[in-house]
C-alpha cells in the first residue's frame, strides 16, 4: 500500500529522532518541568578567547552604546547618518523593503547600502563606537527579496521531499546568494510544528510532526552557517535564526499571533523539537514569537525566554524580537517595553519611527533601574559573542568581501538546478486513474488555469514582496513557469501545447493540465475559518468539470500552502498532483509529469505528505498520532508511477458539508481587552486616534476603562455631540468569518446606559471588510444597569461586504451627547437572555 511505502521512505529520515516522538497525541497529564528542556550541546562551544574579547569590549561601552546594540530598525526608517550617530547593533529589511525603495534594486545597490551602513557603524566620530553592525533579512525560501535570486519551494514542499541533505544544500546556496548582496544574517529557518492548517503560515512549516521538523531544522542551519569540520561562518556562510519561539504553529484555531494552550510537555515534544536540532547545529539567534502561551505573550515571557531557552536549554546566542512584537506585551508600546528586555529579549525589532523613543526610553529605564544594568549587559554580551564568533570584527567592509557583488551567484544555474531537484522531489501524487500520468510529450496538451503561467502565484508569499502580490513573471528573471516547462519539452518532442487560462482551445487536446490554487499571502493574511478550497466561489472546479464534460482527460496541478478540502476538485480530476508552492523553478514539474524522449519515466514521484489531508472543511487539526486520527489521506501518503490508491476511492468523495452553530467558537473582539495585534481607535472626520491608555480623549469622544465584572474589563464611551465619532476595533490582518454568517452567528455585547440628554439611538456595525456601510440602530433605554444585546451577523452582510476578509470587527457611532459603557464584545452563538436587535430596527 502507498502508506507502507511512505513509511519505509520516512523511516530513513527519522533515524536518531527521540523515541518520545512516536506519538504526538496530546496529553493532559501533569509533567515535572525539570524532566523537560534538556540542555542542548551546540557544535559551537564556549571559547575563553571569545569571552575575553567580549568582556574587553563591553567594559569600555557606555549605557547609550549598549542600548544601541539592542535596537534593530528597518532600512526605510533610518539613514546612514542615523547609523553613524547611534551605532545600532543591527538593522533589517522587512519583506517587500528594498534599498532606495526600489523593488528592482540591483545587487550592487544592496551592497552599496550594506557598505554605507557598515562604514557608518564603525565610525566613532559621533557615538564613540567602532562595533560593526549586522544586516538581517527574511531569506525564507532563498534570497527571496532580491530580483533574479533563486526561489526554492516553501518549507511545506521541502518537507515532502524527505531529503535533509537537500535542505542542507539549499541552506548553503541561500547563504551564498545572501552574501553576494553584502548581508550577514538571515531570519531562517522557521521551525514551527503546524497543528492547525487554518494558520496563514502553514507553508512555512516542514510538517505537522515534530520528527520531520527536528530533522530538517538542524540540516538547514548547517547549510546556512556551515559545520565545524568545513569552517563555521566562512565567507560564503551567514548567521541563522531559528524561529519563532515558541508554539506559533499550535495556536487555538490556527490564529496567527494567537494563544497556544498546550501543556508544557506538549510544548516541548511537539513545538520545541526544531530548536533542539537547530541549536545543536549552532544557530546563533532565536526569534521570539508573536503568539502567547497560556495567555502570556512570548515576547514578555521570562519563563520561556530566560528560564527555558537560556538556562535550561543552554542557548548562549541572542534572542531577537519579531516586528514590534515587544509592543504587544501588556503594559508596553512600540516605544517603550522594559518588560520584554527583563523577560529575556536581547534585540528589539522596531521597524518604524518608534526606534528613536524606544532607544531613549530604554536608556532612561536602565539608568532608573527599571531594567537592571546586569540584564542589559547580558543582552549586549550575547550580541557581541555572536559578532565575534561570526568574525564580524575581523571582516573587511562588505564591498571587499569575497562574494560581494558576484552577480554570477544570483540565480546561478547550479543553484537553479538544485531548486529544480527540490521541485521534482516535493511533488505529491494523490490520484492517477488509469495511469494517466506520465504524459507522452509528443501529444496535444492544453495548459489551463490561472497558475499555469504565473511565477508569482507558484512562488507564494515572501516572494519579492511580503505578501507575494503585485508581481509579474518579469519580476523573476531566469525563472520558469509551469507552462514554460511543458512548452519546452512538448515542442522538443514534436507535440503541441496551448496555453489558455479559461480552458478554451483552438483544437481539442489529448489531455488538459489545469494549474490552480491559492493566491499568494503571508502571515495572518492567510488565516482561514475552515479549510475548504474556494469556499463560495468554485471557479476552478467549474473549469475542471467543463473540460471533463468534453471528454478530455484532466490532470490537476494544485498550488497550495497547506492541505485543503478539495473533494470536489479531486472528483473532477483524473490525476491530481499537489505541487505546493514550488518557487521560481516551476518548469521542473514537467520533468516529472512528462515521459522523456525515449518514452520512459524520467523522474518518478518521490514526495510524501508530511501533513495529513483533511476529509471535511472543518477537519482543520488532524495530525499523525491523534487518538481519533481519521484524515482523508494519511501522513506519509503519496503515489509513485504504477501505483493505484488503495486508501480510498478518489472519484466519489462526499462534497456536502454544512457548518453548524455548535461547531463555532466565539470570535472575541473586546473581552476584558482588545487582544493584540487588533487595536481600538477613535474615528472622527479629522482622522483616527489609537487608544493606548486607560483614558483617551478627542473633541468628540472620550474612551476610558471601567470595571464590570473584573478590573478594567469594560469601556466607558462619552460622546460630546460636537461631531459624529466612532469607537472602532480593527484587526491587523483580515479574518475569515464566513462560517459565522453561515451558522447564523450574532454580534453580542454588554451595554450600560449611563446618561443621555439628546440621543435616542446609536449605530453599530461589524464585522465588515472595509468601511462598514451597513449599520444597525440600537435604541437608548433608561439607565437600568448592564444588559446584553445581540445582533445577527447577517444584518451586516452584503455583496460588497466580503466576510472572508474582515478588517473592521466592531464600530459604535453617535453624533449626539451620550454616555454609555460596553463590554464582552464577541461574535458567536446568541446569548439567550440578550435583547435581540433586528436588522430593520
Amino acid at each position: 500500500m502507498p502508506s507502507m511505502v511512505a513509511s519505509a521512505v520516512l523511516s530513513v529520515l527519522l533515524v536518531g529522532c527521540n523515541e518520545q516522538s512516536k506519538s504526538t497525541t496530546a496529553t493532559s497529564q501533569p509533567v515535572d518541568s525539570t524532566s523537560l528542556w534538556a540542555h542542548v550541546n551546540s557544535v559551537i562551544p564556549k571559547d575563553d578567547k571569545v569571552e575575553q574579547k567580549v568582556d574587553a569590549i563591553l567594559a569600555k561601552m557606555t549605557i547609550e552604546q549598549k542600548v544601541a546594540q539592542t535596537i534593530q530598525p528597518e532600512i526605510k526608517s533610518i539613514s546612514v547618518e542615523d547609523m553613524r550617530r547611534y551605532g545600532f547593533g543591527s538593522y533589517l529589511n522587512g519583506g517587500g523593503s528594498f534599498p532606495n525603495g526600489n523593488k528592482h534594486a540591483t545587487p550592487k545597490e544592496w551592497i552599496d547600502l550594506a557598505d554605507a551602513m557598515y562604514q557608518a557603524s564603525i565610525d566613532a566620530s559621533l557615538d564613540g563606537s567602532t562595533i560593526p553592525t549586522m544586516w538581517g533579512t527574511d531569506a525564507v525560501h532563498g534570497h527571496n527579496n532580491v530580483i533574479g535570486a533563486t526561489i526554492f519551494p516553501h518549507n511545506i514542499g521541502l518537507g515532502a521531499t524527505n531529503n535533509p541533505k537537500l535542505l542542507e544544500q539549499i541552506g548553503a546556496i541561500t547563504a551564498k546568494e545572501v552574501r553576494a548582496t553584502g548581508i550577514d544574517w538571515v531570519f531562517a529557518p522557521t521551525v514551527a510544528t503546524v497543528r492547525d492548517d487554518r494558520w496563514g503560515r502553514t507553508y512555512e512549516g516542514y510538517s505537522e510532526d515534530p520528527e520531520i521538523v527536528k530533522a530538517y531544522a538542524g540540516a538547514m542551519v548547517k547549510g546556512l552557517q556551515g559545520v565545524p569540520e568545513n569552517g563555521l561562518f566562512a565567507d560564503d556562510k551567514v548567521i541563522s535564526t531559528v524561529k519563532h519561539f515558541l508554539g506559533d504553529g499550535g495556536t487555538e484555531g490556527g490564529d496567527d499571533q494567537g494563544n497556544n494552550l498546550a501543556s508544557e510537555s506538549e510544548l516541548y515534544r511537539i513545538h520545541a523539537q526544531g530548536y533542539v536540532s537547530g541549536l545543536a547545529a549552532g544557530a546563533q539567534s532565536v526569534m521570539a514569537s508573536f503568539n502567547s502561551w497560556k495567555g502570556e505573550k512570548a515576547h514578555g515571557s521570562h519563563y520561556l525566554l530566560t528560564e527555558v531557552l537560556k538556562n535550561k536549554m543552554g542557548f548562549d546566542g541572542f534572542v531577537v524580537g519579531d516586528w514590534n512584537g515587544h509592543g504587544q506585551v501588556p503594559g508596553c508600546s512600540n516605544e517603550s517595553c522594559p518588560n520584554a528586555m527583563n523577560a529575556g529579549l536581547d534585540v528589539f525589532m522596531v521597524p518604524g519611527p518608534e526606534w528613536k523613543p524606544l532607544l531613549e526610553n530604554t536608556i532612561a529605564q536602565v539608568k532608573s533601574g527599571a531594567i537592571p544594568e546586569s540584564r542589559l549587559n547580558d543582552a549586549v554580551r550575547r550580541i557581541l559573542r555572536v559578532k565575534v564568533r561570526a568574525g564580524l570584527f575581523e571582516s573587511v567592509t562588505p564591498k571587499m568581501r569575497p562574494l560581494s557583488g558576484d552577480m554570477s551567484l544570483i540565480g546561478a544555474k547550479a543553484h537553479r538546478d538544485v531548486a529544480k531537484q527540490a521541485v521534482r522531489e516535493s511533488l505529491v501524487l494523490l490520484k492517477n486513474n488509469n495511469q494517466l500520468l506520465p504524459l507522452n510529450a509528443n501529444s496535444r496538451i492544453l495548459l489551463a488555469g490561472d497558475g499555469a503561467d504565473n511565477i508569482g502565484k507558484q512562488s507564494g508569499g515572501w516572494s519579492i514582496t511580503w505578501q507575494g502580490t503585485g508581481n509579474t513573471n518579469e519580476d523573476f528573471p531566469g525563472g520558469t513557469s509551469i507552462f514554460d516547462g511543458f512548452k519546452a519539452q512538448v515542442e522538443k518532442a514534436g507535440g503541441q501545447v496551448e496555453l489558455s487560462v479559461s480552458g478554451a482551445y483552438t483544437q481539442k487536446p489529448d489531455v488538459a493540465v489545469v494549474v490552480f490554487g491559492e493566491d499568494p499571502y503571508a502571515e495572518g493574511n492567510g488565516d482561514l475559518a475552515n479549510v475548504e478550497y474556494q469556499r463560495g466561489n468554485k471557479r476552478d472546479l467549474q473549469l475542471l468539470e467543463k473540460l471533463k464534460s468534453q471528454g478530455i482527460p484532466v490532470v490537476a496541478i494544485f498550488l497550495t500552502g497547506r492541505p485543503l478540502w478539495v473533494n470536489p476538485e479531486l472528483n473532477a480530476s483524473d490525476a491530481f498532483v499537489v505541487a505546493w508552492l514550488p518557487g521560481s523553478e516551476g518548469g521542473a514539474i514537467a520533468d516529472v509529469l512528462l515521459k522523456d524522449k525515449n518514452d520512459a519515466v524520467a523522474y518518478d514521484f518521490k514526495g510524501k505528505l508530511t501533513f495529513s489531508w483533511p476529509s471535511s472543511p472543518t477537519q482543520t487539526a488532524v495530525n499523525r498520532g491523534d487518538s481519533n486520527y481519521n484524515p482523508l489521506l494519511p501522513y506519509g501518503y503519496g503515489l509513485s508511477y504504477g501505483q493505484q490508491s488503495q486508501q480510498i476511492n478518489l472519484d466519489n468523495l462526499p462534497t456536502e458539508f454544512k457548518t453548524v452553530q455548535g461547531e463555532l467558537a466565539n470570535h472575541e473582539i473586546l473581552v476584558r481587552d482588545v487582544k493584540a495585534p487588533s487595536w481600538a481607535q477613535i474615528r472622527e472626520a479629522s482622522g483616527e486616534t489609537r487608544i493606548s491608555s486607560s483614558v483617551t480623549r478627542t473633541p468628540s469622544l472620550e474612551v476610558s476603562t471601567e470595571d464590570k465584572t473584573v478590573q478594567e474589563d469594560a469601556r466607558n464611551l462619552v460622546f460630546t455631540g460636537k461631531a459624529e465619532a466612532s469607537f472602532e476595533v480593527l484587526a491587523a490582518f483580515p479574518s475569515d468569518l464566513r462560517n459565522l454568517l453561515e451558522a447564523d452567528a450574532r454580534l453580542n455585547f454588554a451595554l450600560k446606559v449611563n446618561h443621555t440628554d439628546e440621543a435616542q439611538s446609536f449605530s453599530i456595525a461589524g464585522p465588515c471588510n472595509n468601511e462598514c456601510e451597513k449599520t444597525v440602530q440600537v435604541a437608548i433605554e433608561k439607565p437600568t444597569g448592564w444588559y446584553d444585546v445581540s445582533v445577527p451577523v447577517s444584518c451586516f452582510a452584503s455583496p460588497e461586504n466580503d466576510l472572508s476578509k474582515v478588517m473592521h470587527l466592531f464600530k459604535l457611532t453617535a453624533d449626539k451627547p451620550l454616555n454609555i459603557s460596553i463590554a464582552d464584545v464577541y461574535v458567536g452563538a446568541s446569548n439567550e437572555n440578550a435583547v435581540t436587535i433586528s436588522c430593520n430596527n
